[in-house]
């Protein structure tokens, strides 16, 4: 919704003079980093603001409320689909995005036991705040090395590769939310005394100058306790996890934006110092369904991680994430995020495409990133999984894979430390390699379409068989996931001329038919309905509909109007 040049500049004028004129951006280049999501979806902004401090977070939200803005809580954006970026078309209202991404902090408590994460807080710096006390977060691997955040992972039960850990979940939270009156409130549900008024709460938590002994254990959860049994259940005609679970939905937890989170407070797990990697290739999508149910049912102790990917989804990303993966070996995934915040910029001012283009080229010209065997697996075998155990489990995982072998069109076997770890980035880059064809070829497809489900738990025909109509419609079948929680991804890119709308609806109502659910690990942004539950969510934590309105294709008017 269009506003007045003088009402813009006024709010602009005063969102600088709380954050600084630096991290104040207005132009269209400078914000089109923060209006375009990840994969999909770009929207207006009327200005994108950068606190530097959780009193300058909460000081630019009560301006943001006299203004009568729409608020667009936004973390690492690295969502796919659209869900931490204003929506396409816009709201009855101008939209402000706040990005949390200065707003760093990490707090160890119980000696690491659990974490206090500050919104801007990464995957990856937890890691490392972790690593020296011999404990590791909820999840390891995947999107920490884009630079997802911690708090956008709760925020979207996010679930991630490790077996044992369910969604990203927590009780424990401080977030702001809107009222019934159109106004806003503080919420302290940390478990943490900080105190009374708003801005003492705020600088005593970022500074961590508050007493140990306030931090209370009041039967709350700090993380999905339970998951480990839910997914052996093989049996349960449900999913194992997925993103609009109602038994993970709690304030911060499920939010997906609709509540301003200033911190989390997160179970930490015990790190995994000894593990070792079986590759395991198969022809039969049967046979390798039989063995996940054989892991999940017979083996004392569940796996670490197990990841699959499907031969096709092998070769694309050894054709077109290559440069992807040895850029993550060279530079680390630490200044990941800053390279493609420079690529996005770039992205800006050259033709279409050609950025992602040149990178390709440059990466065919680079040395052989795989190793022989893996390279031997893919000719030998269509389905691929990464199976990695803790050192206790694998003379039980051996005698099981040598059992299985004994009667399945499959084999295994043991990875080298070198091997495991080029396997599972292999797997990593997939999804960009996805994305990196569809701009290579852009002239030549009609595009991609990106699912991630989540299957029952007691499913036996887990590899998808298309209809002849839609098969023929696509160009590629990019499947990979998590094997054993049955969440797959599942990208395509489309032929030329065919329609993305109508695949995507055939293949939903399929999956519905299947008793899946979707999404199961990004939330539902603006791609997806939000299933009713699921919105009533959304509504009870926002009345005023302020923060990211429209989320899962719910009313974008102010207090929940009926949409126009």
């Amino acid at each position: 919704m269009a506003t007045s040049n003088g009402q813009a500049n006024a709010l602009a004028d005063a969102l600088s003079g709380i954050v600084g004129r630096g991290h104040l951006l207005t132009r269209a280049a400078a914000t089109r980093f923060y209006r375009t999501g990840f994969r999909a979806g770009v929207g207006d902004a009327l200005a994108v603001v950068r606190p530097g401090s959780l009193v300058e977070l909460w000081r630019c939200l009560e301006l943001c409320v006299r203004s009568d803005v729409a608020i667009i809580m936004q973390a690492a954006n690295t969502g796919l689909t659209g869900g931490s970026t204003p929506a396409p078309g816009g709201y009855d209202r101008p939209a402000v995005v706040i990005s949390t991404r200065r707003l760093k902090g990490i707090v160890p408590i119980d000696d690491g036991r659990q974490v206090v994460c500050l919104p801007g807080a990464t995957l990856h710096e937890l890691e490392r705040v972790l690593h020296p006390l011999g404990r590791e977060p909820h999840s390891t691997i995947g999107s920490s090395c884009f630079g997802a955040s911690v708090v956008g992972g709760v925020c979207n039960n996010s679930g991630g590769s490790l077996v044992r850990r369910g969604t990203a979940f927590t009780e424990y939270a401080l977030f702001a939310r809107s009222t019934g009156n159109g106004g806003i409130e503080l919420v302290n549900h940390l478990g943490i005394d900080l105190g009374e008024d708003a801005v003492t709460m705020l600088e005593r938590l970022e500074t961590g100058a508050f007493d140990p002994a306030t931090v209370r254990e009041d039967g709350r959860s700090a993380s999905d306790t339970g998951y480990a049994a839910r997914v052996r259940d093989i049996e349960a005609a449900t999913p194992a996890r997925h993103n609009a679970d109602p038994r993970c939905l709690h304030e911060a937890s499920g939010s997906a934006g609709k509540l301003a989170i200033f911190a989390v407070r997160l179970d930490t797990f015990e790190a995994e110092t000894d593990t070792r990697t079986f590759y395991i290739g198969c022809n039969d999508p049967a046979a390798l369904g039989a063995l996940r149910r054989h892991i999940l049912s017979d083996c004392a102790m569940l796996p670490i991680a197990a990841e699959y990917l499907h031969r096709e989804a092998f070769d694309l990303a050894d054709t077109y994430g290559k440069d992807q993966f040895l850029l993550i070996e060279r530079i680390g995934t630490d200044r990941l995020p800053r390279f493609f915040a420079i690529k996005n910029r770039v992205d800006g001012w050259l033709p279409a495409n050609l950025a992602d283009r040149l990178l390709h080229a440059a990466g065919k010209l680079m040395r052989d990133h795989l190793p022989a065997r893996l390279r031997h697996w893919r000719d030998r075998f269509e389905h691929h999984l990464l199976l990695k155990v803790s050192a206790e489990a694998v003379p039980e995982i051996r005698a099981l894979l040598g059992d299985w072998a004994a009667t399945a069109d499959g084999d295994s076997f043991e990875c080298t430390p070198e091997e495991s770890a080029k396997a599972f980035l292999h797997r990593f880059v997939i999804a960009g390699a996805a994305i990196r064809y569809q701009a290579v070829n852009a002239k030549r497809v009609a595009g991609g379409l990106s699912l991630d489900i989540a299957l029952r738990r007691n499913d036996d025909q887990w590899f998808e068989t298309l209809p002849p109509d839609i098969e023929r419609q696509i160009v590629h079948r990019i499947y990979y996931g998590h094997f054993l929680c049955h969440v797959l991804h599942q990208d395509y890119v489309l032929a030329k001329g065919a329609d993305p709308a109508a695949i995507k609806a055939a293949m939903l109502t399929g999956l519905d038919a299947r008793g899946a659910r979707y999404p199961a690990e990004h939330n539902v942004g603006h791609a997806y309905d939000a299933a009713p539950e699921l919105a009533r969510f959304y509504r009870s934590l926002d009345p005023a509909n302020l923060f990211n309105p429209g989320i899962g294709r719910t009313s974008r008017l102010r207090n929940h109007g009926e949409s126009r």
